[in-house]
């Protein structure tokens, strides 16, 4: 179990660092993705975009 929550923890710090490029390709915008303001800062939490590229690396390691 800790290691799926460590997984999904390093998933989404990874993805917010790629934001930007994740946007531009169409990723980051989907329902469940929020964008929290706090003052001038930006907190970025991509939840159905971690699900989303993790099943899709899942399916991909199953194949290979």
């Amino acid at each position: 179990m800790l290691k799926w929550i460590l997984t999904t923890i390093i998933a989404l710090v990874c993805i917010s660092g790629f934001a930007g490029l994740l946007q531009r390709i169409g990723l980051g915008r989907l329902p469940g993705d929020f964008e929290i303001r706090i003052g001038t800062r930006k907190v970025y939490l991509p939840l159905t975009t971690t699900l989303l590229l993790s099943g899709t690396m899942t399916l991909i390691a199953r194949w290979l």
